[in-house]
């Protein structure tokens, strides 16, 4: 009776161990690493060509411009990677960066789908001519998550502990990328990166949504990273076009902000113009005085 027992123990335990082992699998744990990413240059130069020299050509930027955002296509087809409503909020948060700026006409959010049908910088110039764009960011990004067991994954053994034990842990580095380009010449204008890491534990039964959520808020906190760098790079930029020949800026009719001709510079061509015409009255009412005093 006693062996029985023993054997009874024996097998639920190695029946438990057996479940335990078939959910680690299923939920992607046990020491497990996938990813997710978009490459730019494989996007720009689908053929595996070598990128050309820069251009000589210098962008003349019209203002205010009119800029498109989008998502690099993702390269990995068996892996999950952002839904298109993740796609579209966050993107939503890289447009903040452009908002309220005077050289800045409007931004676009383009969804990806317009640019998985073909790559290259003849989609992007085609896409530009369709929402009539001056300047297209693309935003690539590359995430890592890696799964883990912890010591106390050992409780994973009994049915309960898979439930309220968390022993699994999920490390997710997350690293986003925006490249702002000339659509007319193709140039990068520049660029901004952005990263984020985290660790993320929770119990075998619950790491699946625990991985998912780690995810998107590893996305999130990258893009809100790489949002901060974006708004530094675009005072650069700004500030640097006013000092090198890199880029020529001229202006769409009716705008007056920023720029040589912007609103300061109509004060000042006002104030020359009044200055002038009180000057030229004074020389002819002191010329007049001097005819009348002679005669």
């Amino acid at each position: 009776m006693k062996l029985f027992r023993s054997f009874v123990v024996v097998a639920l335990i190695v029946s438990l161990s057996s479940c335990t082992n078939l959910w680690q699998q299923l939920s992607g744990d046990g020491g497990r690493q996938q990813g997710v990413s978009s490459s730019l240059v494989d996007f720009l130069y689908p053929q595996g060509e070598t990128p050309p020299p820069a251009p000589n050509n210098i962008p003349n930027l019209q203002l205010p411009l009119r800029v498109g955002v989008a998502f690099v296509p993702s390269n990995s087809s068996n892996v999950e990677g952002l839904s298109e409503a993740e796609k579209k909020r966050l993107l939503e948060q890289a447009k903040q960066s452009f908002t309220g700026r005077d050289f800045i006409d409007h931004i676009t959010v383009i969804p990806d789908t317009y640019l998985r049908s073909r790559k290259g910088f003849q989609t992007i110039e085609q896409v530009a001519r369709l929402y009539s764009l001056d300047v297209m960011a693309l935003v690539s990004y590359d995430q890592v998550v890696h799964s883990d067991d912890t010591k106390s994954s050992i409780l994973y053994w009994t049915v309960v502990g898979a439930y309220f034990v968390k022993g699994s842990k999920n490390d997710v580095q997350t690293f986003v990328d925006t490249a702002i380009f000339d659509v007319k010449t193709n140039k990068l204008l520049f660029r901004a990166p952005g990263v984020n890491k985290i660790t993320a534990t929770s119990t075998l039964v619950g790491s699946p949504e625990a991985m998912r959520d780690a995810r998107s808020n590893s996305f999130s906190l990258a893009m809100a990273d790489m949002t901060r760098n974006l708004n530094d790079e675009l005072e650069r930029f700004r500030e640097r076009i006013k000092q090198d020949a890199s880029v020529t800026v001229s202006h769409r009719q009716g705008y007056g902000g920023g720029g040589a001709v912007g609103i300061y510079s109509l004060l000042a061509l006002a104030l020359l113009t009044l200055s002038g015409g009180a000057l030229r009255r004074y020389h002819l009412r002191r010329r007049q005085a001097e005819r009348s005093s002679r005669s």
